[in-house]
């Protein structure tokens, strides 16, 4: 068996064809732009914006009212943007290539940094001011693009398998599982519970959209396979992401996954937890202090996900701040993007939204430890985790995987011939 290390370093991988088409954008000018040996002048003081999707938790306002009565004449104006992803995206991009000014400090999802590196949409960053080797190593990696340090890690994700210790100790099962048969396994012994018997075994994030994209990736990882190789070409018509793709669709038809689980994204799993439907299920960290305000508190924990053969890997998720290459005031730009990202904001936002914090001391903390029980497990899980491909146009990639893994979950497709679609659509899309 492969190594997760090698595993993890195959993943990391660009499409390389899309980023040489992608190499002259890089000048010399100062600019920052992708490829460049210089380093943009960060000169300018005065108001800027900070641009995030929706503050569901007010923890990104409650930053920002810091910053503002400490730096009255350098205000920042927080510019909330839709709660998805996608849109998020297509908005900060749909404000670059109109080269406008508006938006000033960018929360860009891990997997947007290459693409918006490499067209010169955000600017390359001073590495030596960001206190980076405090930090989880794939984390940081996740805001490099070609060498260069584009955006500051502000919060890392990795997945975790959330499951009822009650259930599963009251069956007699001494700990969580590690493989994807020991799962089947468990949740058989427990739904011989009168309590059980009507539950479900396992759910994740099946239905057509990002989620799909990130749960494929991980049941492909957790396979030993890869979605592409050491050069960075698509590899993903090979027997072990044929296995990690089988489980899913082989979950599905068995019942160990429910139907309606292919509508669920994020919210509908945690809910059906929540309602007690599920024995086990994959989610990200923010649902645990959510978990333990609703009828399932005190009879859950969580592990890391299982695998093939033995513990899986998650995709890394998580938000890095970048700073838009057409933004005035970028002094105060750049002081914003270390005080939004320092220690002391990454335990706030662990304490008070449930954030995966980028330091890797944080994890360590005795006190925070017994606050939030989840974080040793959580570390695991990032240092583990896989990058999705950290490609120039993602959005393209991830589009492409959706389809054709929601082909195989629903029957339109076998495995075998999804995969080989795939590898074709990820071929076309890394030549385009």
């Amino acid at each position: 068996m492969k190594t997760r290390t090698t595993r993890a370093l195959r993943c990391s991988a660009v499409l390389l064809a899309a980023q040489v088409a992608l190499a002259a954008c890089g000048s010399s000018d100062g600019s920052g732009s992708a490829g460049q040996a210089g380093s943009p002048s960060f000169t300018g003081r005065g108001p800027i914006t900070y641009v995030a999707g929706k503050d569901s938790t007010g923890s990104v306002q409650a930053a920002i009212d810091r910053w503002n009565e400490r730096h009255p004449k350098e205000k920042v104006t927080f510019v909330q943007l839709p709660t998805d992803a996608d849109s998020q995206r297509q908005q900060m991009i749909q404000n670059a290539e109109t080269k406008s000014d508006a938006y000033t400090v960018l929360s860009l999802d891990v997997v947007w940094t290459s693409e918006f590196a490499a067209h010169q949409w955000v600017d390359r960053l001073p590495d030596k001011q960001f206190p980076l080797r405090k930090m989880l190593t794939p984390v940081v990696e996740t805001a490099r693009y070609r060498g260069g340090l584009y955006a500051a890690p502000s919060s890392s994700d990795g997945g975790l398998l959330y499951y009822r210790s009650d259930l599963l100790k009251k069956a007699g099962i001494g700990g969580p599982p590690a493989t994807w048969s020991e799962m089947k396994a468990d949740c058989a012994k427990v739904k011989k519970l009168p309590e059980a018997k009507d539950m479900s075994c396992y759910a994740g994030q099946f239905q057509k959209y990002e989620g799909l994209t990130v749960n494929f990736s991980e049941a492909v990882n957790s396979a030993d396979g890869v979605v592409t190789d050491a050069r960075g070409n698509p590899d993903v018509d090979t027997p072990e992401a044929r296995k990690g793709l089988d489980f899913l669709v082989d979950s599905f038809k068995d019942g160990t996954i429910p139907k309606e689980a292919i509508t669920y994204q994020e919210e509908d799993g945690r809910q059906a937890f929540q309602a007690g439907k599920l024995v086990f299920l994959r989610n990200w960290p923010y649902m645990y202090s959510l978990a333990q305000k609703s009828k399932v508190a005190g009879k859950f924990a969580v592990a890391p996900l299982p695998g093939l053969t033995g513990p899986g890997s998650s995709s890394l998720g998580g938000h890095n701040l970048a700073l838009s290459s057409f933004a005035k005031n970028k002094a105060t730009a750049l002081d914003f993007i270390k005080f939004f990202t320092d220690e002391d904001s990454a335990a706030r936002n662990l304490k008070d939204a449930s954030l995966a914090p980028p330091y890797a001391n944080l994890y360590d903390d005795t006190a925070l430890t017994r606050q939030y029980p989840y974080l040793p497990v959580l570390k695991q899980s990032i240092l583990r985790a896989v990058p999705r491909p950290r490609v120039v146009q993602y959005g393209d990639v991830s589009s492409v995987i959706e389809r054709q893994a929601y082909a195989a979950l629903t029957g339109a497709k076998s495995s075998a011939q999804a995969l080989k679609d795939l590898q074709g659509d990820l071929q076309k899309t890394a030549t385009q």
